[in-house]
């Protein structure tokens, strides 16, 4: 067994095998055929669900493999929209073992790049070179931590902030800080030329009694103390407010429109953000939506800090 990603990374672990579980589905969302060589490569130290759980930590399991099948699908479609309207550099924070450099269809030209630690790219360039598959764009991994410098590892790369480039934040903002995930959205604005697109994953609703709970269930205790929220749901409202102009989905409209609802609701309210960035003379604002945990989706507006009566859609 390769040297195996700890801490965090061992989240990219666990997401990897809930994403070969789910291209197995007749009727999947995607298809990431590199999942399973990942999970075999770590061995026993994959974070899976034991054979004798409870019905809790069943019903949690299923709920969360849902959750990633929606997220992973929902943020394919976004990158393809994204390069359909001209953005030819990608980024990926915390790209963990995503494989959408191997497995989307890019046009000729586009350059990707993934950012993470240096234990979690070490692990996947391994698993990755016992393979005959090749990128299907121009792959560049960066090792750099995003609590830390990585900006100028990534113009070092052949980042040109000049041109737009489709940012991807999947599964990074809850295990950051406030401060460190305010950083970390100051950085891609500055890098960020007009037309740049920016799509990430939020949540709300982390409370010490949730995560005292989480602690009780193996193996999701052992991430418990690795979550620190955030931007605890503003991340819209930040955008929106620095030079971004979108929208904000809730899980549970894009389970809907993936016909992938879950049996039950999540204990976090997870949202996907997705902006553009504007030009000098353009209006900003993020469109933020709130969905009541076992209702259909209200939206409702901010727009530079201004909060109009909500509509339900």
């Amino acid at each position: 067994m390769d040297e195996v990603p700890r801490g965090v990374g061992r989240t990219a672990l666990a997401t990897a095998w809930i994403r070969a579980r789910a291209s197995r589905r007749p009727d999947r969302l995607f298809d990431d055929w590199l999942a399973q060589l990942f999970v075999d490569a770590a061995g026993d130290a994959v974070p899976v669900v034991p054979p004798d759980a409870d019905d809790q930590l069943r019903m949690w399991a299923r709920t969360l493999m849902t959750y990633l099948d929606v997220r992973t699908r929902f943020f394919d479609d976004e990158l393809g929209a994204a390069v359909a309207a001209g953005c030819r550099q990608v980024v990926v924070l915390a790209a963990g073992l995503d494989t959408r450099a191997f497995r989307l269809p890019w046009p000729d030209g586009t350059l990707l790049f993934e950012v993470d630690r240096p234990d979690m790219l070490s692990f996947k360039e391994r698993v990755l070179a016992s393979t005959s598959f090749r990128p299907r764009c121009e792959r560049h991994p960066v090792v750099a931590d995003l609590t830390e410098d990585w900006v100028d590892r990534l113009l070092r790369a052949g980042l040109r902030p000049s041109l737009p480039t489709a940012w991807l934040a999947e599964g990074i903002l809850v295990y950051l800080e406030a401060a460190q995930a305010e950083r970390l959205l100051t950085n891609v604005t500055d890098l960020s030329a007009p037309s740049s697109r920016f799509a990430l994953e939020d949540a709300t609703g982390l409370s010490k009694e949730l995560l005292d709970e989480v602690r009780r269930i193996p193996p999701m205790g052992e991430f418990a103390d690795l979550w620190h929220g955030g931007l605890q749901g503003e991340s819209a409202a930040w955008l929106g407010d620095h030079g971004w102009r979108g929208h904000e989905t809730t899980f549970t409209r894009a389970a809907d429109r993936l016909g992938r609802r879950p049996d039950q609701s999540m204990p976090v309210e997870g949202s996907f953000v997705t902006a553009q960035r504007t030009g000098p003379s353009e209006p900003a604002g993020v469109t933020r939506a709130t969905a009541p945990r076992h209702a259909g989706a209200t939206e409702s507006n901010r727009l530079n800090g201004r909060r109009p009566t909500a509509t339900t859609g």
